[in-house]
């Protein structure tokens, strides 16, 4: 589960002050919590007394505005240190928990799992923050798969006018150029859309902001980030997908969106952005849960040079090899 890589565990837009949040990483859970002072704290969510989940209980505040997580089971409450007081007792306990090492950059809460880093945190999302305004989160999702199935099938750019073709009627993948920076590359391609009528446009106004050729270009940042950046007549798009291993078969992927307006309807426009990704990560969820595992790979397609790069660095992992795949 490549442990030493970084995980972006959440945007702090994703808690609600006070309220318990479960989140798993490396086959370990975790109750994160966000109190009103802004504070952001996460421990193991098993209650150390009967093993009650932290993160179905609630949140009490203090008079300084710091909170600690209350067990729904019997109300223990433990603070951000994991430390709680027992029925009877005045006096505060030695940490009961182990607290999870977060490190937080601005509105991003990032972890190594209490693994020791082996690569470090990509800048990138701080420089969309200062030139894109914030569009929201969206499609929040756990799906039964390995991140290495997860990672492939991001990767694979043939499968857009396949598992996406009822949402942008794609017609065809024209690759332009893969470019390998170790742990950081870029692919470019076009897609040509079908036309569609002005009764389906009218039927469903999100086609509106679809042209007549998709020209993506992803980012991506092994192995937790790809960024797909898009361009309308509204808006310049940056969709972060993101992509966190709750465990061997189980991985998180959820979508952070920013966006830079060309045009004044693109504020009301934004959400529509949003629900085009949530789309696109429910196609993604329910094609991996069609596979067989473990199938051997007895074709090759052309453009598979983003699955090359995927399956290069996780078995190179942390080194990145040498940079090969730029043809």
């Amino acid at each position: 589960m490549l442990f030493g890589a970084p995980w972006l565990l959440a945007h702090k837009s994703m808690l609600e002050v006070n309220k318990p949040r479960k989140v798993s990483l490396y086959g370990c859970d975790y109750v994160l919590w966000k109190d009103a002072a802004g504070k952001i704290s996460a421990l193991p969510n098993a209650c150390p007394h009967m093993g009650a989940m932290l993160s179905s209980g609630w949140c009490q505040q203090r008079e300084d505005k710091t909170s600690v997580v209350v067990c729904p089971f019997h109300a223990l409450e433990f603070d951000s240190e994991g430390c709680t007081i027992l029925p009877g007792s005045n006096k505060k306990t030695l940490p009961q928990l182990q607290p999870l090492e977060l490190i937080i950059q601005d509105d991003f809460i990032w972890s190594y799992g209490g693994y020791e880093p082996k690569i470090p945190i990509p800048t990138i999302l701080k420089e969309i923050t200062a030139k894109y305004d914030f569009i929201g989160h969206t499609a929040d999702t756990s799906v039964e798969t390995d991140l290495l199935t997860m990672l492939l099938n991001m990767h694979d750019y043939n499968h857009q006018n396949g598992t996406h073709r009822p949402l942008f009627k794609i017609e065809e993948v024209q690759f332009e150029k893969f470019i390998d920076n170790g742990h950081e590359s870029h692919a470019f391609f076009d897609m040509p859309t079908a036309p569609t009528s002005l009764r389906e446009k009218i039927s469903n106004p999100d086609l509106l902001l679809l042209p007549k050729v998709l020209k993506p270009h992803l980012e991506n940042h092994f192995p937790s980030l790809i960024i797909s950046h898009v361009e309308n007549w509204a808006a310049k798009v940056a969709q972060c997908h993101l992509f966190i291993p709750e465990s061997e078969m189980r991985t998180r992927t959820y979508v952070l969106m920013f966006g830079q307006a060309k045009h004044p309807a693109f504020k009301a426009l934004g959400k529509k952005f949003l629900n085009f990704a949530k789309v696109v990560v429910e196609q993604d969820a329910d094609i991996l849960g069609k596979i067989y595992p473990n199938t051997p790979q007895k074709i090759k397609l052309n453009n598979e040079v983003g699955m090359d790069w995927v399956r290069r660095n996780f078995a190179s992992f942390p080194e990145t090899g040498e940079p090969n795949l730029s043809k």
